[in-house]
């Protein structure tokens, strides 16, 4: 994409302020933490609910970024770089979108629908690669943003593009049409998602259908419902399974790891199988199946590429590695846009000074060789990556493009030469075309451990995050916590994604947990809330900053201030309000006063309280008092001591149940990790830690015989048990044993049968198909942790901190 600012500026009907608008630019951006912003960016400053882009754009130019799309120039700004002013930065960067999708004119398919939209687009891209040059949306790019993003992407070399198009509100597919502007459409499945969006399905059906106001063809299963909404006018290629007035009629069966479909189009009747029994990956076959026949594809062609199709990986996972290395695996997907976002996930998520990319030939680039691979060294150089290791014959012989690189032609020659290469101490992308294999890679450097895993969405948290703090005044600052090891989900990376979207603060339990966090290269203040005096040391060494809340505590660090001379430390100061944990009281602060007053050795950051009862409404006054008190006494500190602090009450229920008293700075707890005591805000919150492991073993008792220690539980008929590999050693109670609690397994509730034991338990599976290796379900949106800690009588923090630091964690974000 090459476009000169002066067209630019007449496309988006923008005011210019600046030196020169002769430029011409090569790369769109709305992320200021890219480091892919250079030179030749034109950057876009978004205005979100919880974001303004303006208020990056001083260190961009500090970066090289000269060109800014603004919707207000911010102050002091206004000679130091180039401006184009809009009404509507996000509607900008919409115009400038569909104007490039004006200026070419080879089909494009869009794709809507509650589900598959993704898994349909790249198993088309899959089927028809060999015979197109494809533009498709990377990921799930598929949002009133990121389809803009997606469209810029078409260049010269592209004839044919795949974009998928998602809504969660009424009047909002106009704008995706109209920078898709489909000529093919392919309406997926409608379910469920994102029904809040919508008064009822007949509205949500209404809205996908607008993305297919001017398209050649519409592909969808049969349906009277849908067809109620349809334009007459529209042409349409359907499916059925149940209706044979569709054009084409499919009979599925069931057979071993497989599904065999029967095709009836034209009078003619032919097989493919493809590798998948679940519903859903059978209706986005068909889908594709759908396309083909469109096409005109012929039967031979259509069976054999069907019969490959793959399971889409949508997540890009963090894993840990061998020798003490982090691995982003992206191994089935090679195309310069995909890599753009692996590559920022990489800055995003890396624990390691150190980075390597392992990358395979590129594929669908549409761009000629000699210029991608040009294209894919400047990304290399401006993400800092200190290795590369190229696997393929093409990239292979660019290899001087890039620093330190090692090349094999093939991936059977890079995992003949492992042992030679050494691994230790850095963060890895992983990414390749998925016929490189590169899951054996991936295979060689991860991490070996036992099957169970708990995956945190890292894009969950995102949207936790920004849950709440779009309940903040602009001004009130937010310290997140992240003691015991991130609420049982993982510390570094957690802190790591927070740091990325700026948070104030963050907060831990006990010194350790912080230095940890420090050691890893986290750069944001950190408070430790419960330090030992033993800790005062080690706290002034790595720069944490210590919550005192006591006079002892305060003499004590105070002694150790002198010592080393320290001039104006960081501490923040505790106060009991009626928590009566821990905190100065009302009748010790003429103490405190008199301890700090003239002291130069200290500096007071904060002023905090804890509330007892934030989180339930029948304690409201005693909840009031607390917050009364807090600020008598923390005005009484300020006034005497003539400091202006950070002053802190609010924990996760405070910021929802008392936004009156946020004061300065709130603090997120379990919040973030999509824990609520109130039904209604727990429904707007997304589940981050999903607790799997697999069925190891399948076997089936008869009447009288029994499960487990203490045969407490006795079949009363023949029952099949599935064995889990996950027991209390790795955090689950043995109350939820005998039919208390459940698991999931192929979507179905499987009672957990006998006791629990220290690395296994059982499960009652006799009316569930299933089989050995299959998935299982701990915990996630179903069962939820609040439903387990109701179950256990306790709080969903007790669950989420007993996982063991043995299950592993995998990080991913969609």
């Amino acid at each position: 994409m090459i476009l000169t600012i002066r067209n630019i500026i007449s496309v988006i009907k923008a005011q210019f302020f600046g030196k020169t608008d002769s430029a011409v630019i090569d790369a769109i951006s709305i992320d200021s933490r890219s480091l892919q912003n250079r030179e030749g960016t034109l950057f876009i400053a978004i205005v979100g609910v919880n974001h303004d882009g303006h208020d990056y754009i001083s260190t961009l130019i500090e970066q090289g970024v000269s060109y800014f799309v603004v919707q207000y120039i911010p102050t002091d700004l206004q000679n130091k770089a180039n401006f184009l002013v809009v009404d509507n930065t996000l509607e900008a960067l919409q115009k400038l979108a569909s104007y490039h999708r004006h200026l070419f004119e080879f089909p494009i398919i869009g794709i809507t629908g509650s589900n598959g939209k993704t898994i349909v687009k790249e198993w088309l891209n899959f089927l028809l690669s060999p015979d197109y040059n494809i533009v498709r949306s990377p990921k799930s790019y598929n949002s009133q943003i990121g389809v803009p993003l997606s469209v810029l992407g078409i260049n010269s070399k592209n004839n044919l593009g795949i974009f998928e198009a998602g809504i969660s509100a009424v009047d909002e597919m106009e704008n995706l049409q109209r920078i898709i502007q489909p000529t093919i459409g392919i309406l997926t499945n409608i379910g469920s998602a994102h029904d809040e969006g919508f008064q009822d399905v007949g509205q949500k059906i209404k809205e996908k259908l607008k993305l297919f106001t001017d398209i050649t063809v519409l592909i969808l299963n049969k349906n009277k419902t849908i067809e109620a909404f349809l334009n007459p006018k529209i042409k349409t290629f359907t499916w059925s399974s149940d209706d044979g007035k569709a054009d084409v009629f499919v009979i599925a069966k069931e057979m071993q790891d497989a599904t065999e479909l029967k095709i009836t189009f034209k009078k003619v009747c032919f097989i493919i199988k493809i590798p998948f029994q679940d519903q859903a990956s059978i209706e986005n076959a068909i889908h594709c199946l759908m396309l083909l026949l469109y096409f005109d594809y012929d039967q031979k062609t259509i069976q054999e590429r069907m019969a490959l199709l793959y399971p889409v990986e949508m997540r890009l996972k963090v894993k840990n590695g061998i020798n003490n290395t982090t691995l982003i695996d992206d191994s089935y997907s090679s195309d310069y846009q995909s890599l753009k976002i692996a590559l920022d996930f990489l800055e995003n998520q890396k624990q390691h000074k150190k980075k390597t990319l392992v990358l395979s030939d590129i594929i669908q680039s549409g761009l000629i060789t000699e210029e991608l691979y040009s294209k894919v060294s400047q990304l290399i150089i401006s993400n800092k990556i200190h290795r590369v290791i190229a696997v393929g014959k093409v990239i292979s012989a660019f290899k001087n493009k890039f620093p330190n690189c090692i090349a094999f032609a093939t991936t059977s020659e890079f995992v003949a030469a492992f042992e030679t290469v050494s691994f230790e101490n850095e963060t890895l992308l992983i990414k390749g075309a998925r016929h490189f294999h590169f899951e054996e890679i991936v295979s060689l450097l991860e991490e070996k451990t036992h099957e169970t895993v708990l995956e945190i969405n890292l894009n969950a948290i995102s949207h936790n995050l920004n849950f709440f703090k779009a309940k903040l005044e602009t001004k009130t600052k937010m310290m997140v916590m992240v003691k015991a090891f991130g609420y049982g989900n993982g510390g570094f990376e957690i802190a790591k994604l927070l740091s990325h979207h700026k948070v104030d603060y963050l907060g831990v339990a006990f010194a350790d947990e912080g230095i940890s966090l420090k050691n890893a290269g986290i750069e944001l203040p950190i408070m430790v809330l419960n330090p030992e005096s033993t800790s005062f040391s080690a706290i002034i060494q790595h720069q944490l900053e210590p919550e005192i809340y006591s006079l002892k505590g305060l003499n004590a660090f105070l002694k150790i201030a002198e010592q080393k001379k320290l001039h104006h430390f960081p501490i923040h100061i505790k106060l009991d309000t009626g928590m009566h944990r821990l905190g100065f009281q009302k009748d010790n602060l003429l103490e405190l006063i008199t301890k700090l007053k003239g002291n130069s050795s200290v500096t007071v950051k904060s002023i905090l309280s804890h509330m007892a009862t934030s989180d339930d409404m029948n304690h409201h006054e005693f909840a009031l008092s607390q917050i009364e008190l807090f600020d008598c006494l923390s005005t009484t500190l300020m006034t005497e001591l003539n400091i202006n602090p950070i002053r802190h009450i609010l924990n996760t229920s405070g910021i929802s149940n008392f936004p009156q008293a946020q004061y300065d700075m709130v603090r997120l707890g379990i919040g973030l990790y999509g824990i609520s005591n109130d039904e209604e805000e727990q429904k707007q919150l997304e589940t981050v830690g999903t607790l799997k492991s697999i069925i190891s073993q399948i076997r089936t008792i008869q009447k009288g015989e029994s499960v487990g220690y203490g045969r407490r539980f006795i079949a009363q008929d023949e029952t099949k048990i599935a064995t889990i590999p996950i027991g209390y050693a790795d955090g689950i109670s043995r109350h939820l044993g005998n039919g208390v609690g459940y698991v999931m397994v192929k979507n179905k509730r499987a009672l957990i049968v006998g006791s629990v034991c220290m690395d296994m338990l059982m499960v009652n599976v006799t009316s569930i198909d299933c089989k050995e290796g299959n998935e299982v379900v701990i915990f996630g949106n179903e069962p939820t942790v609040n439903h387990i800690a109701k179950l256990l009588e306790t709080i969903p923090y007790e669950v989420l901190t007993s996982i063991s630091h043995r299950v592993k964690r995998v990080f991913y974000r969609e």
